[in-house]
């Protein structure tokens, strides 16, 4: 039915035969709107939400269909609000205002999101006229009324080496009302970095939007280059780019688990985990000459090739690791002290998580069964088993077993593909095309699904836009900490470990 539901919208649509590997529509606000209210109830889920200074881009997937771009086009610098029927996307209206100067009518939020004052002038993106530099801390916090009720501002600089951000707890007590986050800190300017740029110097910049994520902004941005312009790597680098991206993913949730258990005065697991993190990042170091893989894998294909003894290193790495892992992770089971800070804490619902379309560990600890390994079927994903463990109760010691679970299976995958790379090239030549042509790719990274859209043209991206799975996991923090106590802050924040970076772009 929901799929029907879209399937009539579109067919009254204007097809654009520009964007692959999925299709794009041209639609009215009309349209526009009747998509709102499919998002609003909950008959597709809403991929991203992005400007140009004359159309809004919506991408969104229903179930069991392919995912899909509807584009709509702005006269008058305003477009009907997505946000007004669907939540999610009332920050990335905001933003959109922000960078663009376009309104969302009807978005029931109209504070600025990612522009702090700070800019001297409105809109970077946009008109760009002047501004007055404002205070940073001059920014209307939503209402909290109760009795007994007090606020307790934290960062944005914290007292870790940590990204900034800052979160206003209201409380009783020690039990929190509500939490609010305030963002926008780390914004670079990715997108208008990107416009102009040659596809070398744009992918360089793709590998350093999240350092933890290098590998995977760098696989999606090849992809979405490597579909716009119809070609596609070559086996051996498709392989490889498998290997770096599971790589990444085990790195990042030994650290992940290491750190959790550490916010709850478990340090030996943590000093075990950071190990096994270490050993990971140095077998890449060595292997692929950058312990975070930055730059090897590019449009086309890769540009670190590995050694038959190279992949008989890693193996032996994994060997190692394993076991020690295990008890680790026994370790974890066996102690109470550690599963009463976990369990029951911070949780999130099921409705949420599908309402926000999360992914990743935090999607699905709370039952949302979507990976995009899997579920969307890239190289050399496509075709393979891919385990993807799902859970339901939603809390701090279900988004730990979906990394360990992950962390299993992605020594699983590695052992396969390092036993029989392919022979052959490292990369395919990118074609020299002068008319534009648009791309878009979702790849899996650790922390959950990348977006990444493209539009390219004689050699230089015109426009681009990324979208990390932060962006639909950051405000779903804010209802996990909600009736836990201020302590538990922390351990759920490292149990989401939401990018800074990738949400402020």
């Amino acid at each position: 039915m929901a799929d029907d539901a879209l399937t009539e919208i579109l067919d009254l649509a204007k097809a654009l035969d520009v964007l692959a590997p999925w299709p794009r529509f041209e639609v009215d606000s009309n349209a526009w709107t009747q998509i709102g209210h499919l998002l609003k109830a909950g008959d597709a889920d809403m991929l991203a939400l992005w400007c140009e200074p004359h159309a809004v881009h919506l991408a969104l997937r229903a179930p069991a269909s392919d995912a899909c771009v509807v584009s709509l086009a702005i006269s008058d610098g305003s477009f009907p609000s997505i946000g007004q029927f669907h939540p999610p996307a009332i920050r990335l209206e905001r933003t959109i205002h922000d960078l663009y100067g376009i309104v969302a009518k009807g978005c029931p939020d109209r504070r600025p999101w990612l522009d702090h004052g700070a800019w001297e002038l409105q809109a970077p993106l946009g008109t760009r006229p002047s501004a007055p530099v404002r205070d940073p801390a001059d920014y209307a916090f939503l209402p909290v009324r109760g009795q007994g009720l007090h606020q307790v501002p934290v960062g944005p600089v914290h007292a870790g080496t940590i990204e900034p951000g800052h979160f206003r707890f209201t409380a009783n007590g020690e039990m929190v009302a509500r939490v609010e986050e305030r963002l926008g800190y780390t914004h670079k300017g990715i997108d208008a970095l990107m416009a102009g740029s040659d596809i070398d110097h744009a992918a360089r910049i793709a590998a350093r939007i999240s350092g933890d994520s290098t590998v995977a902004y760098s696989f999606a941005f090849a992809h979405a280059v490597e579909s716009a312009l119809g070609v596609e790597a070559p086996a051996r680098a498709q392989v490889l780019r498998g290997v770096m991206a599971e790589l990444e993913r085990i790195a990042n949730h030994f650290g992940d688990i290491g750190a959790i258990c550490n916010d709850a005065a478990f340090a030996l697991a943590h000093a075990h985990c950071g190990i096994f993190r270490e050993r990971v990042l140095a077998v890449c170091d060595r292997v692929f000459g950058h312990r975070l893989m930055m730059g090897c894998i590019v449009p086309g294909g890769v540009a670190a090739d590995i050694s038959a003894e190279n992949a008989a290193e890693i193996v032996a790495v994994l060997d190692d690791l394993t076991p020690r892992f295990a008890e680790i992770v026994k370790l974890y089971d066996d102690t109470p002290s550690l599963q009463d800070r976990t369990c029951n804490t911070g949780i999130v619902g099921k409705e949420l998580v599908r309402r926000w379309a999360a992914g990743g560990y935090v999607g699905r600890a709370s039952g949302r069964d979507f990976d995009a390994r899997r579920d969307i079927g890239y190289p050399p994903y496509a075709g393979m088993s891919v385990d993807a463990p799902v859970l339901e109760r939603g809390d701090v010691d279900a988004r730990v077993w979906v990394r360990i679970r992950e962390a299993e299976a992605s020594m699983k995958l590695l052992r396969g593909w390092l036993a029989a790379i392919p022979a052959g090239p490292l990369q395919t030549a990118l074609p020299a095309v002068r008319e534009p042509r648009e791309g878009c790719a979702m790849i899996e990274a650790f922390r959950g699904d990348i977006w990444f859209w493209l539009r390219v043209a004689d050699g230089r991206v015109e426009r681009a836009h990324a979208r990390d799975a932060s962006v639909f996991q950051w405000p779903l923090l804010e209802a996990a900490i909600e009736d836990n106590i201020i302590a538990d802050f922390p351990i759920c924040n490292k149990s989401f470990n939401c990018s800074y970076a990738g949400h402020d772009l």
